[in-house]
């Protein structure tokens, strides 16, 4: 049964940070259109395409993303207000134990919790792919890739230096034939290769062929080959964020084909994988962490509390970027990579809980 004084908290939490939210996202849009408006203009976007297909899924995308600082923030700053109008003194002075005190910051988080874990499993992969086409249509180059190599079955290794969705073609392309013993035994070099969607049938220009093995090594050059390959490039030519656009079954089964290939972005998309499962937590982390920071009424206002928050703003998003590099270019463990900040600041939440004034 919710108590009156649960009531009050829950409703001060939400208001406050989907107030934030709203201000921030705004801010957000009008940045990002004065930035765009000229490409939107130049492109000839719909008016109806900008705002349902791109900053309706927009908001959507970075409110979600950046919803557990903006939890973190709004705890701060109406629990600093509370304690600075003397209503938390009453509170702690009621004969109830102080860890009465988090169950309505508790309940709110689970709110948004799951708000958030519903977004980023079920809502978000359908509203990215809408705003990732209207980036590749109306103002980004669709599925710029560079430095792409993969392994596909037979033994078969692909690399190009650089593809453009415009062209869909790949420049620099190489494709080696190795055997068993893991030792090449024929080579196909173009600066230039074409391959149209859903089709096996390749164009290669400027092409550069040797077949290894006495007595059969030979060479051939030619302008112009058109073959057969058992792989499509529009399979290859993909950016990173394609992952946004998948669900949770599809996703797993594309890192497992990503592993399949030896790509090299696979930590890239398993952070992007374990981040819609941590992100939503994080919730939990911070709401104790912004209680415990903001209970105590402070002799230099609500400036104070905001500053240390912002402080540990700081802190909390370096070590999110530390453990995600180290994950994507030392090889640590992305799952550990990604719950490490939770982990670590759940513990400094816990010490300075205990030591709030109570």
């Amino acid at each position: 049964m919710l108590k009156k004084i649960d009531r009050y908290i829950i409703k001060k939490y939400l208001v406050t940070f989907f107030f934030m939210l709203g201000v921030i996202m705004i801010l957000s849009v009008v940045f990002d259109l004065s930035e765009r408006l000229s490409e939107f203009i130049s492109n000839k976007a719909p008016i109806s395409e900008i705002l349902f297909d791109y900053y309706l899924n927009f908001v959507l995308h970075y409110g979600n993303l950046f919803s557990p600082l903006i939890i973190f923030l709004s705890v701060i700053w109406f629990t600093a207000r509370m304690a600075q109008d003397s209503e938390i003194i009453p509170i702690i002075n009621s004969g109830r134990p102080f860890r009465r005190l988090l169950r309505p910051y508790m309940i709110s988080a689970t709110v948004l919790m799951i708000i958030s874990l519903l977004l980023n499993h079920l809502v978000l992969p359908i509203a990215n792919e809408k705003r990732l086409a209207f980036e590749e249509g109306y103002y980004r180059n669709a599925r710029y890739v560079s430095d792409y190599h993969a392994q596909f079955p037979g033994n078969k290794i692909v690399y190009f230096k650089s593809y453009y969705g415009e062209q869909n073609s790949a420049n620099g392309f190489t494709l080696e034939q190795r055997d068993e013993k893991n030792e090449v035994v024929a080579i196909l070099r173009a600066k230039k290769a074409t391959n149209a969607d859903t089709s096996n049938l390749w164009v290669f220009r400027d092409y550069f062929i040797r077949k290894v093995g006495y007595p059969n090594d030979y060479i051939e050059e030619g302008a112009k080959l058109d073959t057969v390959l058992p792989f499509y490039l529009s399979e290859m030519a993909q950016r990173e964020s394609v992952v946004m656009t998948m669900g949770f079954h599809e996703i797993k089964e594309f890192i497992q084909s990503e592993k399949d290939k030896g790509s090299p972005n696979i930590a890239a998309y398993e952070i992007d994988f374990y981040q819609r499962t941590s992100l939503p937590f994080a919730t939990y982390v911070l709401t104790l962490l912004g209680l415990a920071v903001s209970t105590e009424k402070k002799r230099g206002g609500i400036g104070v509390s905001i500053a240390i928050g912002l402080g540990l703003t700081f802190v909390y998003i370096f070590c999110m970027q530390i453990t995600t590099v180290a994950a994507v270019n030392v090889g640590f463990p992305t799952l550990l990579a990604v719950w490490t900040p939770n982990i670590l600041f759940t513990f400094i939440g816990l010490y300075m809980y205990q030591k709030a004034p109570k």
